[in-house]
């Protein structure tokens, strides 16, 4: 599985690279060997001195250089709660084998915001990775939200006995190319939140029929968003998970800008909850399917057995 992470990432001398949650050590020192320049971002106090003492040579090669080949800066912190412009430059890849608790927050923090990484190559619960490369049919607003950004792969499924104890999941490599601010397929900042509220009105409902769900979500005139629909091409009668991102950023087109309502956009108030999966759920959601954050780029609740007691594989 190392080598497969590895061979994904394909680190090279002097390349930056951020890895979160290091633990052990042994994929941080895999892409050390390699001559990566490592930040690696470790909460656990126990495990970020022993990570001291076993690649004291990196960290003191990081220290007379930093960001030299073969260098690691270790910090003590949890990633979602430092910047990542302080802790590393673009461009940069991240390599991580993840805590499955944090996988939709730390998905949002790389992909959502600058300095994006160039690659995302990451150890994440099967389900969530191929809800995260899923088609058209199968689509959440998770896949919206990471295949906007990027290209999306799942490279390798994990099977529970490569990991010590074994957990009750599967896992998987899932590899994200993250596409560069003035890739066509983007659209200007100040053209996303209205992209990202149309595609979040829409997933609060998500088994209903497209139409009907913008006439509830959005403020806008079921003749505004007739007329949208047909100029795109889209049946009225399909379901949210059908569409493709290219099919959302055409709708969002048609549709035109839309006016100061919320609604579609969760608040605060309307009485969400985080749950210790580190995702959103609660209530507005006709169809019991997943909740949208007030936050533009909330997440839906990861199915299975994501709790943070789920092993991670050797690091």
């Amino acid at each position: 599985m190392l080598d497969a992470i590895l061979a994904a990432a394909a680190p090279r001398p002097g390349r930056r690279v951020l890895e979160v949650g290091p633990g052990l050590g042994i994929l941080t020192a895999a892409l050390v060997d390699a001559g990566a320049a490592v930040t690696a971002v470790e909460l656990d106090e126990r495990l970020a001195r022993r990570l001291r003492g076993a690649l004291a040579g990196a960290i003191a090669r990081g220290e007379r250089d930093p960001g030299s080949p073969g260098s690691l800066r270790l910090i003590e912190a949890s990633i979602l709660d430092v910047e990542i412009a302080e802790v590393v430059a673009a461009p940069y890849d991240v390599v991580a084998n993840l805590p499955y608790h944090i996988t939709s927050p730390v998905l949002h923090r790389f992909l959502g915001q600058e300095p994006r990484p160039d690659r995302c190559v990451l150890m994440v619960q099967r389900e969530v990775a191929e809800r995260v490369a899923a088609p058209p049919g199968r689509m959440s607003y998770l896949s919206v939200f990471a295949q906007y950004h990027a290209a999306a792969a799942v490279a390798r499924v994990v099977p529970p006995m490569a990991f010590e104890p074994a957990p009750s999941v599967e896992s998987a490599i899932l590899v994200l190319d993250v596409r560069p601010v003035d890739d066509p397929g983007r659209l200007p900042p100040a053209e996303e939140e209205d992209f990202w509220r149309l595609v979040q009105a829409s997933f609060r409902e998500r088994r209903k029929m497209l139409h009907n769900v913008l006439v509830r979500q959005l403020r806008v005139p079921a003749g505004r968003i007739d007329a949208a629909l047909a100029t795109t091409g889209i049946d009225p009668d399909r379901r949210p998970q059908t569409l493709s991102v290219a099919e959302w950023l055409a709708l969002r087109a048609a549709l035109g800008p839309l006016d100061a309502d919320r609604r579609g956009r969760r608040a605060e108030s309307d009485g969400a909850r985080r749950d210790d999966t580190g995702d959103d759920t609660g209530s507005g959601d006709r169809d019991g399917e997943e909740a949208v954050a007030g936050d533009p780029h909330g997440e839906e609740a990861v199915a299975g057995d994501p709790h943070h007691d789920v092993p991670r594989a050797p690091r």
